[in-house]
C-alpha cells in the first residue's frame, strides 16, 4: 500500500513570514486600541457629567433667566436643526452637482482648478469662512441671522460633499454610462438616472458626514448668528444653536448653567452620533458597483 507522502518540513522564510504577519497584527490592534482610548475616555466623560443634566424641562423649556435654577435648551435644540437644514439647503445641491461636474467633465485645467479650490477650502479653518460670511453679509444687512449662520455652515459642507461625489461617481463602471447612452439616453438622463443613482449610496454617507461635521461647529456661529436666549426661527435674526450656548454657558461663572453646558454637549455628541450610524446604515449592503 502507498504511503501518503509526508508534509514538508516548515522552512525557514516561511517561519519567518508568519512572524512578521503576526507582529504586524499585534501592532496594528494595538495602534487601534490607543486609538480609541482617547475617544472612549471623551465618550465616558461627556455622559458622566451630562446625564444628570438630562431631564424633560431641558428639551421642553427656554433658558431660565440668569441665577435662576431650571430652563432648558428648547430654543437651541430647534435653532441647531434650523441652521443644519438652511446649511444643507446650500452645501448639498452646490456640492453633489460640482461633484458631478468633476467627475464626468472635469478632466481639463478648470476641473483641476476647481478640485484645487475645493481641497484648499476644505483645509481653511472655519473661523475664516465664518468671517468672510460675516464681511458679505452681516455688515451688509446690518443684522446678525441666522440666514448667514446657515449660509457659513453651507460653504463649510460644499467642499466635502463635492470631492466626496466626485470621488463615488467616477467608481461607476464605463459600461453603465454606454449602456445607457447606446440606448438612446441622453447624457444629461444617462448621469441622473443610471451613475448617480448606482453611487447613490456614497453619496448619501458623504452628504450626511458632512452634516455631522457642521452640526458642531462653533466658530463660524459666533460671527454670524451668535445665539439667543428667545425662542426664534425667523431667518432673519440672530436664532439660538447648542455649540453657541454651550460655549456660553461653559465659560458662565453659573453653576447651573456649567450643568446645562454638559448636558448640552451630550445631546450634540448623540446627534452626531445619529447622524453618522445613519451613514453608515446607507452603505450596508447598497453601495455594490459591478464593473
Amino acid at each position: 500500500m502507498n504511503q501518503p507522502p509526508a508534509a514538508k518540513p516548515q522552512t525557514w522564510h516561511y517561519r519567518k513570514r508568519r512572524a512578521a504577519n503576526s507582529l504586524f497584527w499585534l501592532f496594528a490592534s494595538l495602534a487601534t486600541i490607543i486609538a480609541l482610548i482617547p475617544l472612549g475616555l471623551l465618550l465616558s466623560y461627556v455622559v458622566a457629567r451630562g446625564l444628570p443634566g438630562l431631564n424633560p424641562a431641558f428639551f421642553t423649556r427656554l433658558p431660565a433667566p440668569v441665577g435662576e435654577a431650571g430652563g432648558g435648551m428648547l430654543n437651541a435644540i430647534i435653532g441647531t436643526l434650523v441652521l443644519v437644514g438652511l446649511a444643507s439647503l446650500v452645501g448639498l445641491p452646490f456640492g453633489i452637482i460640482g461633484g458631478i461636474y468633476l467627475a464626468e467633465f472635469g478632466n481639463n485645467r478648470f476641473g483641476s482648478s476647481v478640485r484645487f479650490a475645493a481641497d484648499v477650502l476644505n483645509g481653511v479653518p472655519s473661523i475664516v469662512i465664518g468671517s468672510f460670511i460675516y464681511t458679505i453679509v452681516v455688515l451688509q444687512t446690518h443684522q446678525f441671522s441666522a440666514l448667514a449662520g446657515g449660509l457659513a455652515l453651507g460653504m463649510i459642507m460644499i467642499p466635502t460633499v463635492m470631492r466626496t461625489t466626485e470621488e463615488l461617481v467616477r467608481l461607476v463602471p464605463l459600461s453603465q454610462r454606454e449602456a445607457s447612452l447606446s440606448l438612446g439616453a441622453s447624457q444629461s438622463r444617462t448621469i441622473l438616472q443610471i451613475v448617480l443613482l448606482s453611487a447613490k449610496a456614497g453619496v448619501i454617507t458623504g452628504a450626511l458626514l458632512a452634516i455631522a461635521r457642521i452640526a458642531g461647529e462653533a466658530a463660524p456661529l459666533l460671527v454670524t448668528s451668535p445665539g439667543s436666549m428667545l425662542f426664534s426661527t425667523s431667518l432673519n435674526q440672530p436664532i439660538a444653536s447648542l455649540p453657541v450656548q454651550i460655549y456660553l454657558y461653559a465659560n458662565a461663572p453659573y453653576d447651573e448653567w456649567n450643568r446645562q453646558a454638559w448636558a448640552a454637549a451630550l445631546v450634540l455628541v448623540m446627534m452626531v452620533t445619529i447622524f453618522s450610524l445613519a451613514a453608515r446604515y446607507a452603505t450596508r449592503g447598497k453601495f455594490r458597483i459591478v464593473r
